[in-house]
């Protein structure tokens, strides 16, 4: 049943869904180059955003599509790439040139197996440490990571919102099972999600600094061809966009880049947690992952296991004061990932003390099941 208050329900891939979130968020630009398990992303923007007088462009590789939302996002819109492994690898000197340019962009990287050419249909989690610490120098990674269909719609929504609010390049983490899994999903009408808009100065142009350390960290931003004469540069600056040597001005960026998302902690992340009430162990895992946590928890409690499950939405920032908190009853945290043990370290860092935990991995190419995390979690309660 559909009505004039709501949308219709449709049948979409977890690609198509990150498509559907874009436009909803007003991404006017992509460029990006094609690569397996994402591909459907690009074909979606290439069909989509010529119908509302948007920009799509086909670069000759991954860096060019970095280096080409960076501009257009300077010039004034709201622009996206999507890329796997491979592509995000090539990405990370111009992801580092934003976060130095305080440019607003979002880089969905559908995760495969790797290192190199690893295996372009099987899914992974391996890159989560690399959207945290991927280019060089010391700044301070948004990453959002979804679990569902809809999660891609949402979860794109949020990061072009953040992205722009905070001025600073953001991630979406899916994998390939996520972007080829079909799920009904009804998308929220226009103006249901709040949809940010990037601040704008409203100064004369001698008074405008591209990049003065307001109290709230975050300065509003003029386009290329607003009318304000400003200076860009991949080198540290000052507050005007101009090179600098001067330890005082160094440490004073780097200090915005990291605090201007640290302080706003408890806007950015987010966690779900589900039957954690006199829950004794606990399974953390993200992405997809996530599902198979979560029915393996209900098997669970079927067999009388005080269980429950906790998903980061948001990797990075870490949520830790929010996973410490969920934590704070159970005797053992089993953190459940298709990797070789990425995100178990920061779980163990902030631990409750009493509280073990346990990395179950798994890296072969393959989804982890139910039965798995299931076997894991009898294991350890025996």
């Amino acid at each position: 049943m559909t009505s004039n208050t709501t949308s219709k329900p449709r049948l979409l891939q977890g690609n198509e869904a990150c498509v559907a979130g874009a436009l909803y968020a007003g991404v006017e630009f992509f460029a990006g180059y094609p690569i397996t398990p994402s591909t459907e992303i690009a074909e979606g923007m290439s069909r989509e955003l010529p119908k509302i007088g948007g920009k799509f462009i086909q670069m000759e590789d991954e860096i060019g599509s970095i280096a080409a939302i960076i501009g257009a996002s300077n010039a004034g819109l709201k622009s996206m790439t999507a890329t796997s492994g491979p592509g995000y690898s090539l990405m990370q000197e111009n992801i580092g040139y934003a976060y130095m340019t305080e440019t607003p962009c979002v880089i969905i990287n559908v995760q495969r197996g790797g290192p190199s050419t690893g295996l372009p249909t099987k899914i992974a989690q391996a890159d989560t440490m690399q959207a945290r610490w991927g280019t060089h120098g010391d700044y301070t990674s948004i990453t959002l990571a979804p679990s569902t269909v809809k999660g891609c719609f949402e979860e794109v929504v949020r990061a072009i919102n953040l992205s722009e609010r905070f001025r600073t390049p953001v991630s979406v983490l899916s994998d390939e099972v996520l972007g080829h899994m079909r799920e009904m999903m009804i998308a929220p009408l226009p103006g249901e999600v709040e949809v940010f808009k990037r601040h704008k100065p409203d100064v004369p142009n001698e008074w405008y600094r591209h990049f003065e350390i307001t109290p709230s960290l975050v300065g509003p931003m003029a386009s290329f061809g607003d009318g304000y004469r400003y200076n860009i540069s991949g080198l540290t600056h000052d507050e005007d966009g101009f090179p600098t040597a001067k330890p005082n001005e160094i440490k004073a960026k780097l200090d915005k880049l990291r605090n201007k998302i640290m302080r706003y902690v408890d806007e950015i992340t987010r966690i779900r947690t589900e039957m954690m009430d006199e829950a004794h162990v606990a399974v953390i895992s993200y992405g997809t992952v996530a599902r198979s946590a979560l029915q393996a928890v209900k098997m669970a409690r079927e067999r009388r296991i005080k269980v429950g499950a906790i998903q980061p939405l948001t990797l990075w920032p870490f949520p830790e004061q929010l996973i410490h908190d969920a934590l704070k009853h159970v005797r053992k945290a089993i953190v459940a990932e298709l990797n070789m043990g990425q995100m178990v370290y920061e779980v163990d860092r902030i631990a409750p003390r009493g509280c073990e935990v346990i990395h179950l991995g798994r890296y072969d190419g393959e989804i982890m099941t139910p039965q798995q995390i299931l076997d894991k979690i009898r294991e350890v309660v025996k």
